[in-house]
This record gives structure tokens, sequence and C-alpha cells, in this order.
């Protein structure tokens, strides 16, 4: 499932390859959400419940789209989190890894903590 996220200043798709997570928030779509930001990390709020998966991990590749269990929200990280070690990509805690943008991630830089998202699902 493809999904556009905007905001006041951009927007970016994201492909969801997980198909439980397409499944629990399709149906939602599309839906209004406000941003968060961390370090060089965006995460938002949606109404999706999952489990943490044996495979889980806190590091990631920038650009992956992550499911935090505890906070109920997507997270994108496209660099350094303040817990980040060496430039990575660390997660406050492990994540589901739930898909990966498909564009250029660069534009997640313009948002800012409070921005109002909308995402909805793309064809294709």
């Amino acid at each position: 499932m493809r999904v556009q996220i905007s905001w006041p200043r951009g927007s970016l798709t994201v492909r969801v390859d997980d198909e439980a997570f397409a499944s629990a928030l399709r149906p939602a779509l599309p839906l209004e959400a406000v941003a968060r930001t961390w370090g060089e990390e965006v995460y938002f709020r949606v109404p999706v419940l999952m489990a943490l998966r044996p495979d889980a991990c806190a590091v990631v590749d920038p650009g992956t789209v992550c499911f935090w269990v505890s906070g109920q929200s997507v997270a994108i990280p496209y660099g350094a989190t303040p817990i980040s070690q060496a430039g990575e990509c660390r997660l406050v805690e492990a994540v589901n890894i739930i898909g990966r943008t498909e564009e250029n991630m660069e534009g997640l830089r313009d948002i800012r903590d409070g921005d109002a998202l909308r995402l909805a699902q793309r064809e294709g």
C-alpha cells in the first residue's frame, strides 16, 4: 500500500509493506495527525494496534517507516536522534519495520513539531 503524507510545506509518499499494518490503517484513511519531531525523526499517532514482533529493532536505515508499538505511532527517522551513536538512526525503543519512503526524504526536515499532517492512500 502507498500512502501520501502531506504537511504545510511539502509531501512524501511511503510504501507500507507490512500487510497487517496496511489492513489496519486502510479503513482510517484519509486521516489527520499531528507531527512530533525528535532529532531527525518525525513521528505521529495513528489508530492502529499491533504487537511488537520478535524481529523488532531500534536502529534502522534512514527513510525506514516504522511502527512504534507503545507510542501507537508511525516513526520515520531520516538522520540522527538524540540517542544515536556514530550517525545511526536510533529510535527510542525497538519498533516494527513496516515500510520505506519512496522519494527523497529530505523534505521531512521541513516538518515542524505540531504541524498538521494528512495521510491518504495513493493508487498503485
